[in-house]
């Protein structure tokens, strides 16, 4: 790992998720760290009313880069020795933008944050950070507001296990866990009554993961995303991984609805790899 994309709007949560970053790298040996800003130019529209507001394209600019020089020489003082902090803004949608993002810079890994708190911030800081995950085929971490770093040496590996050795991206996968080496739990949580695991597909996993020698975890909860959750805390873990799958995991972990705002209330920083 050389370099790890930190998006920023410039909050504690963000700043949160810089230092986790800084954090990781010292771990890792990443040499660099970006803060990247996507900001968006306001386009008036027609009709609509006159208090909307319009803002100057080279105003706008500056600003970011204000705030992300600001933001840099905040956190430099936290960088471990030889790793580098860099900036870099763009007047982009960020989801929409972040894959090309992480090529240009040579990136293999962006770090974000998440706020729990009221159903506002959930919207408002949640979505940009649901919607890289959703959209990038870089791994993500997403790191809670409470979320402090911590070396990373146990992990869980939450997965509905359907067809999983055929989904799963396995070179960013074992990068990970190369990376870490870390203790592996697998994670299976089904709905009360329904079937676990099969035995063919139990075997796929298996070969998949038995040179990181992993302990297997077959549990049953009315609320899946809940249930992953409540694990990984009770095993203190430092990492939680997903590989999220369309109307799947991915959504009962993110859903915004009043019942489910998982991803919202845990402390376990979480690892998604796209299928």
């Amino acid at each position: 790992m050389k370099t790890i994309i930190v998006p920023t709007d410039f909050s504690g949560t963000a700043y949160n998720a810089a230092r986790y970053a800084l954090g990781l790298a010292g771990q890792t040996g990443a040499a660099r760290i970006v803060l990247y800003h996507a900001y968006e130019l306001i386009v008036p529209i027609p009709d609509l009313p006159t208090a909307v507001p319009m803002v100057n394209m080279e105003d706008l600019k500056a600003s970011s880069i204000e705030g992300l020089q600001k933001m840099k020489a905040e956190l430099a003082p936290s960088a471990p020795a030889g790793v580098a902090i860099d900036f870099r803004a763009d007047n982009h949608l960020l989801a929409a933008n972040i894959d090309n993002v992480c090529q240009e810079e040579k990136a293999d890994l962006i770090v974000m944050g998440i706020t729990g708190g009221s159903q506002i911030e959930e919207i408002l800081v949640g979505s940009n950070t649901v919607d890289v995950v959703k959209n990038s085929s870089v791994p993500v971490i997403v790191v809670p507001t409470e979320a402090t770093f911590k070396p990373i040496h146990k992990i869980v590996f939450a997965c509905d296990l359907r067809k999983v050795a055929k989904t799963t991206r396995k070179e960013p996968l074992y990068r990970v866990l190369d990376q870490f080496q870390p203790e592996l739990h697998v994670l299976n949580v089904t709905k009360e009554g329904k079937e676990h695991l099969r035995p063919e597909e139990s075997q796929e996993l298996d070969n998949m993961l038995h040179v990181y020698h992993p302990q297997y975890h077959f549990i049953d909860s009315p609320q899946i995303a809940e249930g992953i959750t409540d694990f990984a805390e009770k095993q203190g873990a430092d990492l939680l991984l997903i590989i999220p799958k369309k109307h799947g995991l991915f959504d009962s972990i993110f859903k915004r609805s009043h019942t489910s705002q998982i991803a919202f209330k845990t402390h376990v920083p979480l690892l998604s790899i796209h299928e």
